[in-house]
């Protein structure tokens, strides 16, 4: 009987640690807005990820490199060069970057017109995510320090 409870427990521990998804990220705890305004704005950034709805659109940034101003200014300099706005605010708890590229329209530049959520941020690397309020589609949008 003592070996069935013990089989049954460890079952159920396993299960469980299976059953977390490894997609529900969260942002570090403690950080803040002005820390990742402090972090972004040191360098330049590169696109390593971009999906939309789960379509990998990566290779709209490739030739892009990103500037975050600290006076809130967004440059992606490549093929042409993109200028738009971004800041920082915390909601609820979590850090949100938005960001708009006005002059673009259904171009690659629109698609990451949106409301991030901060799910990491270090010195290298900047892990963000969108949910749409029109279908619930989750967009994921990685840098990484150039």
């Amino acid at each position: 009987m003592k070996n069935i409870l013990c089989t049954t427990l460890l079952s159920l521990l396993i299960l469980s640690f299976i059953g977390c998804s490894k997609d529900d990220k969260t942002v570090a705890p403690g950080i803040t807005a002005a820390q990742v305004n402090t972090i972004i704005t040191e360098g330049s950034w590169k696109v390593t990820s971009y999906t939309e709805a789960g379509n990998d659109e990566t290779s709209n940034f490739s030739t892009y490199t990103f500037t975050f101003s600290p006076e809130g200014v967004l440059t992606a300099t490549g093929a042409k060069t993109k200028v738009g706005t971004w800041s920082s605010t915390t909601d609820s708890g979590l850090v949100i970057i938005p960001v708009a590229f006005a002059s673009e329209v259904d171009g690659p530049f629109e698609s990451i017109t949106e409301d991030w959520s901060v799910l990491t941020c270090t010195n290298l690397k900047l892990e963000l995510k969108h949910t749409s309020g029109d279908d619930g589609s989750i967009d994921l949008l990685s840098f990484e320090k150039m």
